[in-house]
């Protein structure tokens, strides 16, 4: 049906994309999700209905095997209501979770699309608006299956790594 409401997860774990300014200690940190106060609220998608959860909020580059294995059960748990799944992720360890979900669980059977930010959304600069974007479209269009949008690109997992000179992500 053309005009029929397609139901989307985002799973929120941490990263660059949800950091915010803690002005006390003058650091970034990752807190509660703020997808959608900072996003979602300002998109017009009659056609998508947007559940967000944080099943975590840590930084990337602080997580383990067992934090993937979270991930990966929290994608499971989410599957089974067949919609399409957004996973936001800290880029600097992207590339491994994704790819150890589809080596843990190659059958997935939903999209699974993960993104995240190379600057914070409270960044005037920052490309987590446009990454989010283009992970909720591609969620609601590819077959079930693991792959990370990145800066107008899609790419199937596992054939994704992190290019930190260049800032974004590539094909290997």
């Amino acid at each position: 049906m053309p005009n029929e409401i397609m139901p989307l997860f985002i799973l929120a774990t941490g990263g660059t994309i949800e950091k915010i300014y803690d002005e006390l200690e003058g650091s970034l940190q990752n807190r509660d999700t703020i997808v959608k106060n900072k996003i979602l609220q300002r998109l017009r998608l009659p056609y998508t209905e947007i559940t967000v959860k944080q099943i975590m909020s840590k930084d990337s580059l602080y997580m383990d095997d067992a934090d993937r294995e979270f991930i990966l059960n929290a994608i499971r748990v989410h599957e089974t209501e067949g919609h399409p799944i957004v996973i936001l992720h800290g880029t600097d360890t992207m590339d491994l979770t994704s790819k150890f979900c589809f080596e843990k669980y190659p059958a997935v059977k939903v999209p699974v699309v993960f993104t995240g930010a190379m600057k914070p959304l409270g960044f005037d600069d920052s490309d987590a608006a446009q990454n989010v974007i283009e992970a909720i479209f591609a969620a609601r269009i590819m077959k079930p299956g693991y792959y990370v949008t990145f800066h107008g690109k899609l790419f199937t997992v596992p054939r994704v790594r992190k290019n930190k000179q260049r800032g974004t992500f590539e094909e290997t």
